[in-house]
């Protein structure tokens, strides 16, 4: 079987990247990482792929917010070519400030009846966060990204994580949307009202304690902690209090489990 193509979209002050395309590779996707202005020479840019990455860092200083910059870039360079690609079919990724700037794009959760517009602001600590967390995925996740009901182990390390939407029932639609695709679990501290983590096992205060969306079409996702730094059991920073260190620094970490899924669903379809 020949490896699907993927893309990892570059730009200023993205530094996720090689990581990224490693996971992919672990994966067995052929990736490619391009700058955003090299991609607005292409008529076509995203013709040859099966999945598009847009990776963590820091895009443009997030001088303006997270992920503004990048998504008015975006949509200003090859908006369009991007939502061709996704109308036939092709599957979207976006991490920690990718993610942000899918958000800020629209794309995520996406549209539908009624729906309150979203963003990701400042973490409710006021501060950078940098630690391990705990995410469960609802028994209703949609995407192709996700398995329905699991829990996972990944760091997170941004300051603008928090999920905000400009209507009360914001968290409501989400779930009835079935646009949910993780939310933080409790990992240490005793959960809060209707078993939700408190700080720091929810490290930004999200809107009903989500850290990752899906679009309708599961097609579409985003998530604020880094599947790509948690491929081996030795990215774990208590890998060697394991009762088999050995072993359990070789096993498959479980950021791994998110990209050996998008690799399944590239192998359905979709463009390329």
């Amino acid at each position: 079987m020949t490896a699907p193509p993927a893309l990892v979209v570059r730009t200023a002050g993205i530094n996720c990247d090689l990581e990224t395309e490693q996971a992919l590779r672990t994966a067995g996707f052929a990736p490619e990482r391009v700058h955003a202005n090299r991609l607005a020479r292409e008529r076509d840019p995203f013709r040859r792929y099966r999945l598009v990455v847009f990776p963590g860092g820091f895009s443009y200083g997030d001088d303006v917010a997270s992920g503004k910059v990048a998504a008015v870039e975006v949509a200003a360079l090859f908006g369009g070519a991007l939502a061709g690609y996704l109308r036939r079919g092709g599957l979207l990724l976006g991490i920690c400030n990718g993610f942000q700037t899918l958000v800020k794009m629209g794309l995520l959760p996406g549209p539908g009846a009624g729906a309150p517009r979203f963003t990701l602001a400042h973490n409710g600590s006021r501060k950078f966060e940098a630690r391990w967390v705990r995410l469960r995925a609802p028994e209703r996740a949609r995407s192709v990204f996700v398995e329905p009901g699991e829990t996972l182990e990944l760091p997170v390390a941004h300051g603008e994580g928090r999920l905000a939407a400009d209507a009360p029932d914001g968290a409501l639609w989400l779930e009835r949307e079935g646009r949910v695709g993780y939310r933080y679990a409790p990992r240490g501290q005793a959960p809060g009202p209707e078993g939700r983590p408190v700080y720091p096992d929810d490290p930004n205060g999200s809107l009903g304690g989500v850290a990752g969306l899906s679009d309708a079409t599961g097609r579409v996702f985003g998530l604020m902690p880094h599947p790509e730094r948690f491929l081996r059991g030795w990215n774990h920073p208590r890998w060697t209090r394991a009762a088999d260190p050995a072993r359990e620094a070789e096993r498959e970490g479980d950021g791994l489990r998110l990209f050996r899924r998008a690799f399944a669903a590239a192998g359905q379809g979709g463009p390329a």
